[in-house]
């Protein structure tokens, strides 16, 4: 089992996905989940593995979607009794399986790296490369006519300027840094993404020239807006060392700034797939159910027989129609 989990880990990590772990930390009978038991969780909401099933899963989904969202771990418990032992750190939800049982599961959050893309092949967009990999950053180079070896150690090297194919989010970033090959060609592409962050390599010569060029173009002045130019911070860098260290000072500053809005994923608990228990208030997989009640036209889905008693008894109280 911890083979196969490994396994799923270090392909999701390759593919640079956002996704959460769950591992069963403790456990009191009767839970199904058992203590070593875990589950990766992606940002769609599907699920590989076991951590339990009826409250515990649906708990599980909630706490999974809000890790990701904050990207902070979280330990969370399951229990007949969740108030009977408060502890500080604990997130404690009140087990209303039937099956009873208690379960304390450690979420985390696993974030995709940062991944920069470096258009042009220049010595600047070579030293951005390099010091972003120092970082552990994913970098795909886009440039036509690349030298061999001139970006050793990259994820991938691309021979066009397009992101059309490429997955972008708040954990994107782009880099111009053609230097006069093809700067226009460049930066148009760039601008069809909704970027965190697209800086331009150039003097404020350079830029004039290129942004009148996108204007003819049809490029609007808030998209050139968007464009950080000159790229990086101002610390009167000068080689192209000087300048990488500039951008990815300034990338990291971005990266940290509170002002920025969280990478969110895909809401877990949204109308595709997942419907919220009106009477516990746990997600519940609506391809897999432990009841489907029919109220008022609309159908009530349930994860344990303890909920769907309590609604049956009165469901006026828990359904706001």
């Amino acid at each position: 089992m911890l083979d196969e989990f490994l396994t799923q880990y270090a392909h999701r990590r390759q593919q640079n996905e956002l996704f959460a772990t769950a591992t069963v930390v403790w456990r009191e009978a009767p839970s199904s989940g058992h203590a070593g038991d875990r589950a990766i969780i992606d940002s769609r909401g599907d699920v590989w593995g076991w951590v339990g099933g009826g409250c515990t899963k649906g708990i599980m989904l909630k706490e999974a979607s809000a890790a990701m969202q904050e990207g902070q771990s979280r330990l969370v418990r399951v229990s007949p009794n969740p108030d009977m032992t408060p502890q500080t750190g604990v997130k404690a939800y009140k087990m209303t399986c039937q099956s009873g049982g208690s379960v304390d599961i450690f979420i985390e959050p696993v974030m995709p790296k940062t991944h920069l893309i470096i258009m042009g092949k220049s010595a600047i967009a070579q030293a951005v490369a390099a010091t972003a990999k120092l970082l552990d950053y994913r970098v795909t180079v886009m440039a036509m006519g690349v030298p061999e070896g001139a970006f050793a150690g990259v994820d991938e090297i691309k021979m066009a300027f397009s992101l059309s194919k490429t997955p972008i989010n708040n954990h994107t970033f782009v880099v111009v840094a053609t230097q006069g090959e093809q700067d226009e060609m460049a930066l148009k592409a760039a601008l069809k993404a909704p970027l965190r962050y697209l800086a331009f390599v150039a003097s404020r010569k350079k830029r004039d020239a290129v942004f009148a060029y996108l204007r003819q173009s049809g490029v609007t002045e808030d998209e050139l807006a968007t464009v950080k130019t000159p790229a990086g911070l101002d610390i009167k860098a000068a080689t192209p060392n000087e300048v990488a260290i500039s951008i990815l000072a300034e990338i990291i500053q971005t990266i940290r700034s509170q002002s920025t809005p969280p990478s969110l994923p895909e809401n877990l608990t949204g109308e595709e797939k997942f419907y919220i228990n009106p009477v516990c208030g746990i997600p519940v997989d609506k391809t897999a159910p432990k009841h489907v009640v029919a109220y008022k036209g609309e159908a009530v889905y349930f994860c344990c027989d303890g909920c769907k008693v309590k609604f049956d008894a009165n469901p006026a109280k828990y359904m706001k129609v």
